[in-house]
Formats: structure tokens, sequence, C-alpha cells
């Protein structure tokens, strides 16, 4: 299954469209889209606008290939699920986003290994035909390594600002 998300603030109907004109085309069956907000209503791929967490990341743990915004929650989720992800940023100068923040993120991760950058829909499409070449780098841990949560334990102890360190601590305790 190749799954493709847009996130849950606003709608992306060109990464969407792109998906779906390819999965119509190529007869794909085994599309599914979190389409988010949006009025384009897909004609190939099985979709839903959101979805509750747990029941989205069983999806994605499923999934042969992951398809999304360039937003760091589905970049990271990929990492640690050990998934191929094929990114394509918002652009805000189409109204997609606030600012370009989406394409400095895809810059950012468009070199590491199971992270594949699309430039443009022309791209994706050339990265959806060869999905099942697509390899993931393996998962990475979803929790920090105990010393990096000691020297930022030690850190919050000793700044100066004693309600956000005693906010930073609460969060540290509950780990």
């Amino acid at each position: 299954m190749i799954l493709v998300s847009v996130g849950t603030q606003l709608p992306f109907d060109r990464l969407i469209k792109t998906v779906d004109q390819w999965a119509l085309a190529r007869e794909r069956k085994d599309v599914v889209g979190q389409i988010g907000p949006t009025d384009y209503l897909p004609k190939a791929i099985d979709y839903f606008p959101f979805m509750e967490h747990d029941r989205f990341f069983a999806l994605q743990s499923k999934c042969r290939v992951m398809v999304s915004h360039a937003g760091m929650g589905s970049i990271i989720t990929a990492l640690e699920l050990g998934k191929p992800l094929i990114i394509l940023a918002r652009d805000h100068l189409r109204h997609e986003h606030r600012n370009a923040h989406q394409s400095d993120t895809l810059r950012q991760f468009a070199n590491l290994a199971g992270i594949y950058a699309a430039r443009d829909e022309a791209h994706l499409l050339e990265l959806l035909d060869s999905h099942e070449t697509l390899t993931a780098r393996p998962s990475i841990d979803a929790s920090a390594p105990r010393e990096f949560v000691d020297r930022l334990a030690e850190y919050v102890q000793n700044t100066p600002h004693r309600s956000r360190r005693a906010r930073l601590m609460a969060k540290l305790r509950r780990r």
C-alpha cells in the first residue's frame, strides 16, 4: 500500500491531485490518502479527511511507501518506522502555506537516505513510478538518548527562568 498524507493544517490539492492522477492512469487500487480539508475529491485513491492518531499510525506502519508534504511529523514518523518517504514541499507562492519553511525542510532532508525529495509534480510522478525500488534507511529510535535527556535536564535546572524551568522539568519527568 502507498499512503499519502497532507497533514492536519491546510489542504494540499497539488499533491493529492498528482497522486490521484498517477493512481488512475496506472489503475492502482492500493493507494490511500489523508487529504485534509479540501474540495478536491480523488477519483482513484481511497481517502479520508482526517483520522485519529492510532488508526493513522497503523496505516503508516502497514504501508510500503509514504508520500507527504514536507512536514516534520511525517518525516520523523517515516524515519522511526523505517519507511521510504517521498516528499513534495508546499509552495507558499502558490498559497499552499504561509512561508517557505517546507522548501527549506525539503532541502535539509533531500540527501538523507530513505527520503526522496520531489522537485515538482513531474518528478513526483517519476518517484511514484519507481516506488517499488525505493529503500528506507534503518529505523531510528523514537526516544532521545539518556545522555541528551540528562544534559537537557541539567540545563533546565540551572536556567534562571523559574516558570520555564518548571514546565520543562515537568515534561522531562513524564518521560
